[in-house]
């Protein structure tokens, strides 16, 4: 495996594999890597010759208050899992190497109405750092297919539709949420939570579970389910961000005839912020 911090090093380690007609996967992660991420790779193994999986924290999809400085940073240990994963190359570029002319300078995408409501309610302006990022990975690596997590499902939605609107030509896949053995979904943020949060956090998942045997029984009061579930994380200790019942391919607001439905979620527990969802076909 090859760690590389530079575009020019990068697309020359590209251009030697593409002369081999070998395909190019891309995970693009901001590191402190866990399972979930390592489950990205493996299946970007399976869909391509030689996967490169770039590590930056991008600071443009953090807003004001948020943990853009306090975010782990573990290069070392990064390392050490994508290569025992099978992974080929480790792209890990500098702040200065992605925007030389700095953040304010910066030409940004931005995918209007997917990124509405939900996360891009909560986080103003973090899709536009996102979409903006994964812009120019793509143009840096130009892969053939990329993985994205479902548990990001607004950004996965969001990433889908810049893809599509833009005539990128990479193919966009979706991995399961990987999940810890009771059930909270893996997320870097995890380990910001103490002992007693950690024994809370499953409850984000189960009540997603709850919501969605209902839906699966026919009940389609979504005001009265959303409702109900925010008070149950209340009581558990959370403090609901959001909790909407979606059409799974429009994120808006589902109807009682839609066949394709997801719940999202955000709550903090404490100072952190998890997010899950979970999505049902009738």
């Amino acid at each position: 495996m090859r760690t590389v911090h530079t575009i020019k090093e990068l697309r020359a380690l590209l251009n030697s594999h593409r002369q081999h007609g070998h395909r190019v996967g891309l995970v693009p992660t901001m590191g402190n890597l866990h399972a979930g991420h390592i489950s990205l790779v493996e299946k970007a193994l399976l869909q391509a010759d030689v996967v490169v999986t770039s590590i930056f924290v991008n600071p443009m999809q953090f807003g004001a208050g948020e943990d853009l400085e306090t975010y782990p940073r573990t290069l070392r240990e990064d390392q050490e899992k994508l290569e025992a994963a099978g992974n080929h190359i480790v792209f890990a570029p500098s702040v200065e190497e992605v925007y030389p002319h700095g953040l304010v300078q910066q030409t940004q995408v931005s995918v209007p109405v997917v990124s509405e409501g939900h996360c891009g309610a909560s986080r103003p302006g973090h899709f536009d750092g996102v979409s903006t990022v994964v812009s120019m990975l793509f143009n840096m690596v130009q892969p053939d297919v990329a993985v994205f997590g479902e548990k990001d499902f607004q950004q996965l939605a969001v990433i889908r539709k810049m893809v599509a609107d833009l005539f990128m030509p990479v193919e966009i896949v979706g991995a399961p949420t990987h999940r810890e053995d009771n059930g909270l979904a893996r997320s870097s943020r995890n380990g910001y939570l103490n002992e007693q949060e950690r024994a809370i956090a499953p409850t984000l998942f189960q009540t997603l579970q709850t919501t969605a045997k209902a839906l699966k029984d026919g009940d389609r009061d979504f005001a009265t389910l959303e409702s109900d579930a925010q008070t149950r994380l209340t009581e558990a200790g959370f403090r609901p961000d959001y909790y909407n019942i979606v059409n799974s391919l429009t994120l808006k607001p589902a109807k009682k005839d839609d066949t394709q439905i997801t719940i999202l979620a955000a709550a903090f527990l404490g100072t952190t912020r998890l997010i899950d969802n979970l999505s049902i076909n009738r």
